[in-house]
């Protein structure tokens, strides 16, 4: 690479004001390179911004860099093909894998949604459209390029950079760039300080730019003994011969419960209860968690031998017979937020049966069900229809797999120079705010919240 100083300019097109749609854009030397190319989520104003035009011509993105495999993260991508990008897209090997599992589950769910929508004829529009197709996804698999962590990848005469492990889901990793003299740092999602089955998110000791998550910026994680909690909530469960049901993220949180339930099995904790994961896409994550033993933090035998008391559910009509019978069980299925899959069903079934439990164990965005649930609604909307909420909903907090406030600043300390700009984004406003606070008053930075569509002059 050529030390230069030509203008470079970062400009953020997502995930800012906002935990969904994560798009952030350097350009420099007429080159233009997109960190992370997320789905917005939740809020219907938000949600909204998918159907827009992109606020740039796709054409004229000349890579992606992928930290992780998340949908707010890379939910975008098959759209964004459609709409003509045509250059590479870097992450690492699991994160290549899995975002093609997450992909074509989007796809189906958007498929699946519009062609019950017009069948049953709830839709506003003259005829629902999905997003992308599983066709459009298809097309974007052969744009990805796979890399180890540690090894620098060259992009042009101006920029370069290497992936580091971020502890966040299996795969993730935060992004260390070059532009020209300049070393700017793209968190994506940065893991706990301790994660379960993870190793610990790298420490960086220098940087001048950081781009930082935001998530839990406003609070800690409840010091709490998670297998303690998760048990309570499965004896209640037991106790009042309902159904526990979990709607789980397929990647990360579901390997974690079924850890967490495997580890109560081997204590002999565990009523006798069966345990379904009826999720395709928590099934194939739940296989390339197997296939890179090297990322986890737990011993092989636990990797090879946690599943083995899990139904694994593909089958719709075995799906529907399970949703269909009320004797007592555990079923984990898709999705965290409750905003399409077959939880659903699920709901449809045994949402007003005061015996049963909803357990929610993970972030739930602003405007989604699941937050609405948390949140205390006696009625939720799907399938064009009204349900009343009847059973008992609880929740784990400390399952998180962000760092909370605190967490952030212990990995800040890692840095031994202050940073010219440390920009906050994937936050709510408030949560973005208190963690600018925090940082402003702990480590004297100048900390920057930007909005969608903010351009700044890296220099």
């Amino acid at each position: 690479m050529q030390h230069t100083n030509m203008p470079a300019t970062l400009t953020f097109l997502g995930g800012a004001g906002t935990v969904t749609g994560s798009k952030t854009l350097i350009e420099v030397g007429g080159k233009r390179i997109l960190i992370d190319c997320g789905l917005f989520q939740g809020l219907k104003e938000l949600r909204l911004k998918n159907r827009e035009n992109f606020p740039i011509d796709p054409k004229s993105i000349d890579a992606i860099v992928l930290t992780h495999a998340h949908l707010d993260h890379c939910g975008y991508i098959p759209l964004l093909v459609k709409k003509g990008f045509k250059g590479h897209i870097h992450c690492t090997e699991p994160t290549a894998d899995l975002t093609e599992i997450i992909l074509k589950d989007s796809a189906k769910i958007q498929e699946e949604d519009a062609d019950r929508a017009n069948r049953h004829n709830y839709s506003k529009h003259e005829k629902a459209e999905p997003l992308y197709t599983l066709k459009d996804v298809l097309a974007s698999l052969p744009l990805f390029r796979t890399h180890q962590l540690h090894q620098w990848v060259i992009l042009n005469e101006y920029i370069k950079f290497e992936f580091l492990n971020s502890g966040h889901i299996l795969g993730g990793a935060f992004v260390n760039m070059i532009v020209n003299d300049k070393k700017i740092v793209f968190s994506g999602d940065i893991g706990r300080a301790t994660p379960m089955l993870l190793f610990p998110p790298k420490k960086i000791e220098n940087a001048d730019y950081i781009i930082l998550e935001s998530t839990y910026g406003d609070r800690e994680h409840a010091v709490e003994d998670v297998k303690q909690e998760l048990l309570d909530v499965i004896q209640e469960t037991y106790d009042n011969g309902g159904i526990l049901l979990v709607p789980s993220f397929a990647v990360e949180r579901t390997q974690e419960i079924i850890y967490l339930m495997y580890q109560l099995e081997e204590e002999n904790k565990l009523p006798k209860m069966p345990i379904y994961l009826d999720s395709p896409m928590g099934i194939n994550a739940t296989n390339t968690y197997t296939k890179y033993h090297e990322w986890q933090s737990i011993s092989s035998y636990e990797i090879n031998h946690m599943y083995d008391n899990v139904h694994l559910v593909e089958d719709m009509e075995q799906s529907k017979a399970i949703v269909a019978d009320k004797y007592p069980k555990i079923v984990l299925a898709g999705s965290g937020m409750i905003e399409g899959g077959r939880m659903l069903h699920y709901l449809n079934n045994h949402l007003e049966n005061p015996n049963n439990t909803l357990l929610f164990i993970g972030y739930l965005g602003e405007g989604t069900r699941g937050r609405a649930l948390m949140e205390g609604a006696k009625e939720i909307k799907f399938f064009g229809e009204y349900r009343n909420v009847k059973c008992k909903i609880r929740n784990i907090t400390s399952l998180s797999a962000h760092g909370d406030r605190n967490e952030m600043l212990q990995w800040l300390t890692n840095f031994r120079e202050k940073p010219k700009t440390i920009f906050l984004n994937h936050g709510e406003a408030h949560q973005s705010d208190a963690l600018r606070v925090k940082i402003e008053h702990e480590l004297h930075w100048k900390v920057v919240i930007p909005k969608i569509g903010d351009i700044f002059d890296i220099d």
